[in-house]
């Protein structure tokens, strides 16, 4: 799978080399084995996944995998409809700047729970410095989340990446939450 990766230098701006994980879309078979890679390290049955690319790989999942039972899409400014009081601003650092993603309370209250918990999976394209999902993770954490007059607590059992750039070190950033599991290391 590693070798299907491309790599573009100087994008989106100078000295970053930008990772293009799109080729493993064109080819059915490296597609099918990535999807079955992350099924067996996925554990939670809801999955959180950050735009755009999240979605590609986390909507498989839906029919691959029995128990992945919701989708919690995050979203960029503007894209994501909402009611008053729903919808959370999470602020994200990257290794290029810091930007905001969007997600709705209604979409985790409608995810699976056990027992007053809702288990989360976030499932992104590449692991850098580990800003985006740490942002997410602790934004969704915080949350006190009220369905059928109860409340539920979320947990992130894990963080999925189809790669992640080593020597960034963001997993060690994210451990302090949940476990790091990711396809390709570089």
């Amino acid at each position: 799978m590693k070798e299907a990766l491309k790599f573009y230098k100087d994008f989106p701006k100078e000295g970053i080399v930008f990772v293009d994980i799109i080729p493993l879309l064109q080819d059915k078979k490296i597609f099918s084995q990535l999807i079955a890679e992350i099924g067996d390290k996925l554990t939670a049955p809801n999955i959180a996944a950050p735009e755009a690319r999240g979605f590609l790989f986390s909507a498989p999942l839906m029919v691959a995998k029995e128990e992945v039972q919701t989708i919690i899409p995050i979203r960029k400014s503007g894209k994501l409809p909402y009611n008053e009081g729903d919808l959370c601003d999470v602020e994200i650092e990257k290794e290029y700047g810091s930007d905001h993603l969007f997600y709705r309370l209604s979409d985790i209250a409608a995810a699976a729970a056990e027992g007053d918990e809702i288990h989360i999976s976030i499932l992104d394209d590449l692991l850098a410095t580990g800003g985006t999902a740490e942002g997410i993770a602790r934004s969704m954490m915080s949350q006190k989340i009220v369905k059928d007059g109860r409340e539920y607590k979320v947990v992130i059992d894990e963080f999925i990446f189809l790669v992640e750039l080593d020597f960034l070190k963001g997993a060690e950033r994210l451990e302090k939450i949940a476990p790091v599991k990711s396809i390709i290391h570089l």
